[in-house]
C-alpha cells in the first residue's frame, strides 16, 4: 500500500511539473497566488490546473467547482466550501482546511500531505489513490461515511479504513 502512494506521488510530480504547460506558464491567467480571497465565491466555476498557492481563501465558496489539476499549496482555507468539488490531481499540500466542508468532493490522485482536516465535513467524499500519510488517514477515517454521488466510491473505502 505505501509504494502505491509513494508511485503516486511521483507520478503525480511528474504530471505537475513536466506534462502540464499551463503550470509551466508562470503567466497562467488563471494564476491567484498570494491573493487575498476570503469569501470569494467560485462556485460552478471551470478553474482546472489554477494557481493557488500561498493564498486567502477563508471562507471561499468552491462548491461544484472543477478544480482538476488545480495548486493550493500552503493556502489557508478554513472554513471553506468544497462540497461537490472536483479536486482529481489537485495538490493541496501544507493546507489548512479547519472546519471546511469537503463533503462529495472528489480528490481523487490528489496530493494532500500535511493538509490539516479538523473539524472537517468528509461526508461522500472520495480519496481514491489520494496521497495522505498515515496520521491523516486515521483522522479522517475516524469521522468517514457516505458514497460520493458522481463516483460512487464510499469515502472509508477511498481512504483504505478498516
Amino acid at each position: 500500500m505505501f509504494w502505491r502512494r509513494g508511485l503516486a506521488l511521483l507520478l503525480l510530480i511528474i504530471l505537475l511539473c513536466v506534462a502540464h504547460p499551463a503550470l509551466a506558464d508562470w503567466t497562467h491567467p488563471l494564476s491567484f497566488s498570494n491573493a487575498e480571497l476570503t469569501r470569494h465565491d467560485f462556485s460552478g466555476e471551470s478553474l482546472q490546473a489554477a494557481e493557488f498557492s500561498n493564498a486567502n481563501l477563508e471562507m471561499t465558496n468552491f462548491t461544484k467547482a472543477d478544480l482538476r489539476g488545480t495548486v493550493f499549496s500552503a493556502s489557508v482555507m478554513t472554513q471553506a466550501n468544497l462540497h461537490g468539488a472536483d479536486l482529481t490531481n489537485a495538490m493541496v499540500d501544507q493546507v489548512n482546511l479547519k472546519g471546511a466542508d469537503l463533503s462529495d468532493a472528489v480528490f481523487k490522485e490528489a496530493l494532500l500531505l500535511r493538509a490539516i482536516f479538523t473539524d472537517v465535513n468528509i461526508d461522500g467524499a472520495d480519496f481514491t489513490d489520494a496521497v495522505l500519510d498515515r496520521a491523516q488517514i486515521k483522522e479522517l477515517c475516524e469521522k468517514a461515511s457516505g458514497v460520493n454521488s458522481k463516483t460512487g466510491i464510499e469515502t472509508r473505502d477511498s481512504l483504505g479504513c478498516k
